[in-house]
């Protein structure tokens, strides 16, 4: 898994700190031991040219988790975004005209409730 991700891949995380660690442990494998059972299965995964989102519920940790990944054309990844408890909304920015710009949205969680704060990832 490591030939996989860049040296210097761009992490991001948003959400309740006390969740960070759960990718990182995932991706690194630094965890102590392995959770009971996975808690990183996704229930939706849609790709955006080299934007793949993924979507789940950790039933162990009761977040509900989005996950954007970039990858290079020869498919490492050079950027995880890692939202926890947030709605996440994918936008797709067109081009710029004068002071107006042209925005799609072309994915929104499916997942989380209307308690968790909302977040517009452009790409």
């Amino acid at each position: 898994m490591h030939r996989l991700l860049a040296p210097d891949l761009e992490w991001r995380f948003h959400g309740p700190s006390c969740h960070r660690h759960h990718l990182v442990q995932f991706l690194t494998g630094s965890s102590s031991s392995p959770p009971s059972k996975p808690c990183l299965v996704p229930d939706i995964i849609v790709g955006f040219g080299l934007v793949v989102i993924a979507e789940g519920y950790d039933e162990e940790n009761m977040v509900w988790w989005v996950h954007a990944w970039t990858a290079t054309a020869d498919g490492v990844i050079t950027e995880v975004r890692e939202y926890l408890n947030t709605s996440v909304t994918v936008t797709k920015v067109g081009d710029v005209v004068a002071a107006n710009s042209k925005c799609q949205t072309i994915w929104q969680s499916k997942l989380s409730n209307d308690s968790v704060p909302g977040l517009i990832l452009p790409i």
